[in-house]
């Protein structure tokens, strides 16, 4: 196996792992709604042929390009594009450069993009935002990573909006300040359980990406930000009182050991167990 060849996170739906020389492929389905699949693909030499897809194509590529067809005009996607092509219409992909190029794909449903955005979708596919950009990039990440669900979901509806800003040409609603307390309110009392984006708004009677707009404004923070921040601080106490850490992730909401041992590293310095053993 290569050294920059790595699986991907279960569940997987299929993995191709070869010669450096050769494609390689990851996917999975996460359990984010909205999302039909994750793709992580490298080809040097592989064209798509011209095809469809049911789901929304959201791609962003990290090494070289790709150029395709798509309503018989000519497109790329070098690094700093975000391309969103819509369900239904015809496109094909190759690379654009002599080694080929590194992309990562979502596959989203109707439910973050509405069929109505299809013909402004296929006008402009893509999208040069530096920030959209990141906020995809973020996104992958999230969703490559077991027990952050609420990081990705947070992503996710903050992407779909800059989306439909674009395609719509229209300026985000501006957030509401007395969302941000009532959010809060909800993660303290859910600390450990967790919450989902979408049960906040539907409790809260807000959009998702208001809900987390105007958290992120009102305190400097997201909220997937936040409520991981409370858990590793449980958890430091939790660890002073004896327990360890594979107690401790349990009792303070995370997924397992490793999820709170990457969250506690990140913001306090140190592993669980050393921060337990005084080290």
């Amino acid at each position: 196996m290569p050294r920059d060849c790595r699986p991907p996170p279960a569940p997987v739906l299929y993995v191709s792992c070869v010669a450096a020389d050769q494609p390689e492929v990851s996917a999975w389905r996460p359990s984010v709604p909205g999302v039909v699949e994750v793709f992580h693909a490298r080809f040097t030499e592989y064209a798509y042929p011209m095809h469809v897809h049911d789901a929304w194509t959201l791609l962003i590529v990290d090494d070289g390009a790709v150029r395709y067809d798509l309503d018989r005009h000519e497109h790329g996607t070098p690094r700093d594009t975000v391309s969103l092509l819509p369900p239904h219409v015809p496109h094909n992909g190759s690379p654009a450069t002599p080694h080929g190029f590194r992309k990562r794909v979502l596959y989203l449903d109707g439910s973050r993009l509405s069929h109505d955005l299809i013909g402004p979708a296929v006008d402009r596919p893509d999208l040069r935002d530096p920030q959209l950009r990141e906020g995809v990039g973020r996104l992958h990440r999230a969703l490559a990573s077991p027990g952050d669900e609420l990081a990705a979901e947070s992503g996710l509806v903050l992407v779909g909006e800059r989306l439909r800003d674009h395609l719509r040409h229209r300026d985000p609603e501006p957030p509401r300040p007395d969302l941000a307390r009532r959010l809060r309110e909800l993660l303290d009392e859910h600390l450990t359980d967790g919450l989902t984006l979408t049960a906040a708004a539907a409790l809260l009677h807000a959009h998702p990406a208001h809900l987390v707009r105007a958290f992120s404004a009102a305190y400097g923070i997201a909220p997937h930000r936040y409520l991981t921040s409370r858990r590793v601080g449980r958890a430091r106490r939790l660890l002073l009182d004896g327990l360890t850490p594979g107690e401790v992730a349990v009792a303070s909401g995370f997924y397992d050991q490793a999820h709170l041992t990457r969250h506690f590293k990140k913001l306090v310095g140190v592993t669980p167990g050393r921060y337990r053993n005084g080290a």
